[in-house]
This record gives structure tokens, C-alpha cells and sequence, in this order.
């Protein structure tokens, strides 16, 4: 497919999501921009969080990653479940309760206004970091199959993909995203069934063919029960997923964000179990997908993509899709689900860190009324050049599968947010506020040097996503210590 073709299909589905923007972008109000005036449909909200749930990151990367890990990671997916049971029934009504814009007031509610921030700054690093993983992917992907042919230098392929998001986000935000979410998980969901079935029929191959088939089988394997020491213990990858599930959804502006706008508690809890139910099975259909890429590529001789000397099994999906003799109407789809699924998280992203910077360090609601918008679109420019910043970064450090690295910056990143999290909610003890920054930053160094000398020190232990629950309970286990005088544990 060639690089116009796929830079003209890119500029059409932009087209589509500006004349979203503009029916929803009307009301150029902050109500409107962070809350979406609290009306949305919950099944909208439902549908379009699949999408930004997923991913670029799921849609390249854990396809990518069936090679080496199989299908363990449907361990971790059935631990978001349970993840997403806890999200509804004890995260969504106490904020809905507190009526936050910001799920990290909670925090100021509870312990003060440095507790307050602490969370915030770790949602901030947290969310940049994780969107700019995922934009890092997308980007790396039009650059290889387009802009390189163009002599386009990275850093130019970065900057259009993040202004092409502010365009269509600057002013609707949070309500804007919950309609173009809808879209661009339709398109992922679609580009995703379409290619499985134009490999079948490449393939020769039904799918009833593909389970009875000795190479899927080869790709296939979902429990992993063996080595408890392992990283990929089912053990540990169930209790992973579903603290990696309550953190990075349930803690975090960018995905609680959308469930806020449904109209009550009610509904936002039913958004949440249905996204946990249905991402079981396209998480499935996405391994799939991956068992049947790398076996595509052996019978046809499709060597994996090699970057700077390093093999790029991320790459592989879109090798195959644009220049694995498969037709233009493949390459089409690809394109389509990629900037679908890539789109649907970042945009979000952008407009969560805009809110949670506006709302936990500028305390715009508290500004002028005649400045608030003005100050949330300087902070949505801002934030905007720095995950173009980060992404360029990543070109020159990220070496490992993006979905891996991802699940490994979660760990360290959103444990001090689930430790004050349960410290809040499960106890009554009340801490020295101008302590808890030292705590959350102290859990993160002791969980990295666990981590980094784990086999020396467990006998072998290697720790896998369940570090993430490490961390957390290093947080918990510190905000005792600078309890407040006299106070007793409840």
C-alpha cells in the first residue's frame, strides 16, 4: 500500500472526527470540557472505553507479544475483571458521593491538600508516560510505513499526530471524546474482524480450523502454572490484572473522567462491569489475531521487522498488513483500526491530564470566571508539547514490546495511588500531610531495588505485574508510620 494512499486515508478519518468535534465543541464551556454537563449515555460511555481501554498498544503490540509469552496474558485480562468489580461497587460511588471533577479530591477529603497533590503529580507522570508509550507506537508505525519513504524526520511525525488530537479536543473535550471513543472503537472492532478473516481466507483455514490446528496450538497456551517463580504465574498475573485494573481505571482520571459523565451512579457502575466482560473476549480475539500473524509469516516467509539492529515483533501486524501480499483492502483496515485504537486512548489522555492539572494544582475552579477557559487552553497546549517532548524521547531509549514496558511503568507509577487509595477508604486513620510525598516517593525507590535483586534476595523469585500490589502495600505500610499522634489503626 503506498505511503499516499495511507496518508490520505488518515487525513478522511480526521475529516470525521472534526465534524464531531464541532457538534459537540459548541459549548465552549469548562462544564462542558471536564464533566460533558454529566449527560452522557452510559452505553455510549461503555462502548467508547473498549476503545481507549485497548489501545494502539493492544491493537500492534500483544499480538506482538504472543510470540514469546504466548497466551498468558488472558491471566491478566481475567484478573481486570474482578478488577473492574471492585471500580464499581467501591471506587464509583464514593465519587460520585463527593461529586469530584477530579477523582484525586478524594485525597484532599480525606487527608489535606499535599496528600491531594502527591496523588495527582503520580497520576500526571503516570498518564503521560502511558499516553506517550501509546502514541509512541502509533507514531512508530506511520514513520516506518510512510514518512520514512518521504525522508520525514520523527520528530515531524510526533508533532502532527499530537496536533491533530488538540484540534479536534480544544474545545468539547471530555464530551467530544465520549462521541469520537464510539467511532474509533467501531473502526478498531471492525479492522480487527476483517483482517482475522482475510488471513483465514489467505489461509485456506475456517475457524474451527484455526483451534484444531497443531500451530495454534504452538501459540496458544493460556495457563501457566508450573513455576510460581516465574513472571508468568497465573497466581501472579490474576492479582496483577486486577490491581493493575483498579489503578489504572479506577485511579485514574483519564478512564474514571468518562464514567463521571454518566447521569448517575448507577449507570457509570454498569458502564464499568460490561467494559470488564467484553474486554475478556476481544483480549482473546486479539491473541488470536497474533497466533494467526506469526503463523501467516512462516508459511509465507515474512521475516519480522528489525529497527536499529533489534527485532520489533510490534511491527510484525503491520508488516504483514501493508506488505504481506494480502490486498489493499487489508492494509485499509489496518490503517483505519490502528489510528482508531491509538487515537482513542490519546486523545482522552490529553484532556484527563488537562483537567487533573487545572482542577489538583491550578485550582482553576477557584480562579476568575471570565480567565478558567483561557487558563485550561494554555494547559491543554502545554501538556500537548510535553508528550511530544516524551515521545521523541522514547525513540531513543525504548527498547523492549510497548505493551511490556507499559505494564512495567504502571507497577511503579500508580502503587503509591493505590496505597493512599486504601489507606483512605479502608481505614479511619488520619496522617501528617507534609509527610506523604516522602512516603509514595520512598515506596517507589524500595519497590525498584526489589525488584532489581529479587532473585537474590526470594530465592529466585522473579516478580511479575503483581509488583504493582508491592508497591501499594509499601505506601500502605509507610502512611502508618506517620499516623498522627495517638491515632489507632481502624
Amino acid at each position: 500500500m503506498k505511503p499516499i494512499y495511507i496518508l490520505t486515508l488518515i487525513a478522511i478519518y480526521f475529516c470525521v472526527l472534526l465534524l464531531i468535534a464541532y457538534f459537540t465543541g459548541k459549548n465552549d464551556s469548562n462544564e462542558t470540557f471536564f464533566k460533558a454537563n454529566k449527560k452522557s449515555p452510559w452505553y455510549i460511555v461503555a462502548f467508547g472505553m473498549i476503545g481507549a481501554s485497548l489501545s494502539g498498544v493492544t491493537f500492534i503490540s500483544i499480538p506482538g507479544w504472543v510470540q514469546s509469552s504466548q497466551f498468558s496474558y488472558m491471566q491478566i485480562v481475567i484478573g481486570y475483571l474482578f478488577g473492574y468489580l471492585v471500580i464499581a461497587y467501591v471506587l464509583i460511588p464514593i465519587y460520585y458521593n463527593l461529586q469530584v471533577t477530579s477523582i484525586y479530591e478524594f485525597l484532599i477529603h480525606r487527608f489535606g491538600p499535599i496528600t491531594h497533590k502527591t496523588g495527582a503529580f503520580f497520576f500526571f507522570v503516570s498518564r503521560i508516560l502511558i499516553a506517550s508509550f501509546r502514541l509512541f507506537l502509533m507514531a512508530s508505525v506511520l514513520q516506518y510505513f510512510i514518512f520514512d519513504a518521504w525522508n520525514v524526520p520523527f520528530e515531524i511525525t510526533v508533532i502532527l499526530s499530537i496536533l491533530l488530537i488538540w484540534i479536534y479536543t480544544f474545545k468539547g473535550g471530555i464530551k467530544t471524546i465520549v462521541w469520537t471513543d464510539t467511532l474509533q472503537t467501531a473502526f478498531m472492532l471492525f479492522a480487527l474482524f476483517a483482517t482475522i478473516f482475510i488471513i483465514l481466507n489467505k489461509l485456506n483455514w475456517s475457524v474451527s480450523d484455526v483451534f484444531a490446528s497443531e500451530e495454534f496450538k504452538h501459540y496458544s497456551k493460556i495457563l501457566f502454572t508450573d513455576d510460581f517463580n516465574g513472571k508468568k504465574h497465573f497466581v501472579k498475573s490474576f492479582l496483577g490484572g486486577m490491581f493493575i485494573a483498579i489503578a489504572m481505571t479506577g485511579l485514574d482520571q483519564d478512564m474514571m473522567q468518562k464514567n463521571l459523565t454518566c447521569k448517575n451512579t448507577k449507570e457509570a457502575q454498569w458502564n464499568v462491569i460490561s467494559l470488564g466482560l467484553v474486554l475478556i473476549l476481544v483480549n482473546f480475539i486479539f491473541l488470536t489475531l497474533g497466533a494467526l500473524l506469526f503463523i501467516y509469516a512462516e508459511k509465507f516467509g515474512i521475516a519480522i521487522p528489525v529497527v536499529d539492529g533489534a527485532i520489533k515483533t510490534d511491527l510484525l501486524f503491520p508488516e504483514i498488513a501493508l506488505k504481506g501480499g494480502l490486498g489493499i483492502y487489508i492494509g485499509v483496515f489496518f490503517i483505519l483500526g490502528l489510528i482508531a485504537a491509538a487515537y482513542s486512548s490519546a486523545d482522552s489522555a490529553l484532556t484527563a491530564l488537562t483537567t487533573s492539572y487545572c482542577i489538583d494544582f491550578l485550582d482553576i475552579e477557584n480562579r476568575e470566571k471570565s480567565k478558567q477557559t483561557a487558563i485550561r487552553k494554555k494547559t491543554h497546549i502545554a501538556i500537548s508539547m510535553v508528550l511530544i517532548i516524551v515521545i521523541i524521547i522514547f525513540r531513543y531509549v525504548l527498547k523492549e514490546n510497548v505493551i511490556s514496558s507499559l505494564l512495567q511503568v504502571a507497577s511503579y507509577t500508580y502503587g503509591p495511588l493505590l496505597g493512599l487509595f486504601a489507606f483512605g477508604i479502608f481505614t479511619k486513620t488520619h496522617i501528617k500531610d507534609s509527610l506523604v510525598w516522602m512516603v509514595a516517593i520512598l515506596s517507589v525507590i524500595f519497590t525498584y531495588f526489589l525488584n532489581s535483586y529479587s532473585t537474590q534476595l526470594l530465592n529466585g523469585y522473579v516478580f511479575g505485574y503483581e509488583l504493582l500490589i508491592v508497591n501499594g502495600l509499601l505506601t500502605f505500610t509507610g502512611l502508618l508510620f506517620i499516623r498522627k499522634s495517638n491515632e489507632n489503626i481502624a
